[in-house]
Parts: structure tokens; sequence; C-alpha cells
């Protein structure tokens, strides 16, 4: 079997997140594959969030009412807690194997794929638009992309925990193995001739993002069957990788 297809573990097994804000708690708490260890909340903010557990069936012997000034002692400075923390597992990376088997039961899908994005934040920004626009995974290099982290989940406003996510150890391997299994590989590229509106957009498709200023390396382009760039104003060099990611879902969305 592929190294690229073995289930992976948690990139820091044995370590403990401590997540934060209202959607983020939320998810993590209705997430089956979450392990919770603890949960802090507000004392104005308790029945809320009992009842929503008592709701949605979800323990919750493991709350903890605290005061607002705890939170100052466990998070940064500038955290948006809104009164809920909770100490959890990292969440287990779904395997490229999965994700291919997870393919093979559609018509048509889209997977998202990052070359080197290091930034926290725009990776929690673009999980948040890959769940808002229905693609299937986000595979990012398990080598040059940071580990989960709370300021990723608060980005992602929850939603890391509905999205797969997929790290591999040779990402242009994986582009390989992704068209063994029927995608179309569609490079984003500033400097490319077509634009990603003019794409075949049925079948099962990855784009692939690169880095801020580099862009895709040239073993990852060399993988892709078509390059493509946004039709943005040609006096803008380029968008955050975030907001260009959330534009190019959007478009393979478009039927």
């Amino acid at each position: 079997m592929n190294k690229n297809h073995r289930p992976q573990k948690p990139q820091t097994s044995g370590a403990e997140l401590i997540l934060y804000g209202r959607h983020a708690v939320f998810s993590a708490l209705a997430n089956p594959k979450r392990r919770i260890n603890r949960v802090l909340t507000c004392r104005e903010n308790f029945a809320e969030l009992k009842n929503w557990c008592e709701t949605h069936h979800i323990d919750d012997t493991k709350i903890k009412v605290v005061e607002r000034s705890e939170f100052a002692k466990i998070l940064p400075a500038d955290a948006v807690h809104q009164g809920f923390a909770l100490y959890c597992a990292p969440l287990p990376n779904f395997s490229l194997e999965e994700i291919c088997e997870m393919a093979a039961a559609k018509d048509s899908c889209t997977v998202l794929v990052l070359d080197q994005v290091t930034d926290p934040q725009n990776i929690g920004a673009i999980i948040r638009s890959c769940a808002a626009f229905g693609a299937l995974a986000l595979i990012l290099q398990d080598k040059n992309s940071p580990c989960e982290t709370a300021a990723m989940a608060k980005a992602s406003a929850g939603t890391i925990d509905i999205l797969p996510v997929c790290r591999v150890t040779n990402l242009s391997r994986a582009l390989e193995q992704l068209k063994q299994n029927g995608f179309w590989t569609i490079g984003m590229d500033g400097y490319a001739k077509d634009t990603i509106d003019k794409v075949n957009k049925s079948g099962k498709n990855a784009v692939i993002m690169g880095s801020e200023g580099k862009g895709m390396r040239r073993l990852i382009e060399e993988n892709c069957d078509i390059t493509v760039k946004l039709p943005i104003d040609p006096r803008v060099e380029s968008l955050n990788v975030s907001t260009a990611a959330a534009i190019a879902l959007y478009e393979m969305k478009r039927s």
C-alpha cells in the first residue's frame, strides 16, 4: 500500500489543543471523532451550552463553569472566545485512500490541494470555504503545513470538524494517485492563459493552490493537467490565497 494511503494519526499525537469561540467549541462537541477532555464556559453561557448538549444528545459532564478572568490565563490576549473554550485531542487525518473511496461513490466532486500554504488562519479560512462550497476534502503536504491549531479552528468557524482533511507525505505522488482515481488536476497560476470559468467542471476535479509569493512548485505544476487563473483585473497581481481559493471553489460549484 502506498504510504499516502496509510491511515494517519494526528500530527501532534498525544498533544492537547485548546479551542475557543462559540462555533469552534460547538462543532468540536458535535463531532464524534473529536476526543473532548474538558469544556470551559462562563456562568452566563452555562444554561445555553447545557441545553444545546441535551438537545444534541452530547455528554455534558465535562463542562466546567469558570470566571471570565480564567480565559485570559489560558488563551492568547487577542482571542475572541465568547465565553467558550475546550481542551481536546487533535483530529485524526483522513488517508488519501479514504478520500479516493469517498470520490468513487460520486459522479462529480472537487478536492482542494494546497502546496506549501503555511499560515494557519489562511488554512482555516480555506477550510471554511471548502465546507461552504461543497468540496469533498482538503489535501495538503504533511511536512510543509502547520498542524491543527486553535487559530485554524477559529478561522474555520468550526468547519474543521466537518471537512475531511488529508495530509500526504509527497504531494506529487498524491496528485498522480488522484489522477489514477479519475481526477482531473487543475493548477491555479496567475500567469496561465485560460481562466477557471472556461474549465469543464463535470467529473472529479482536484484544484491546486500554491503558496503566496512563490505559487506552485515546478514539480507540482508539471503534474497538473491544466493551469488556469482567476479572471481578475490585470492591474491586480494576485489575491490572498484564502480569497483566491474561495473564488475558485465557487466557480467549480457553478454548473
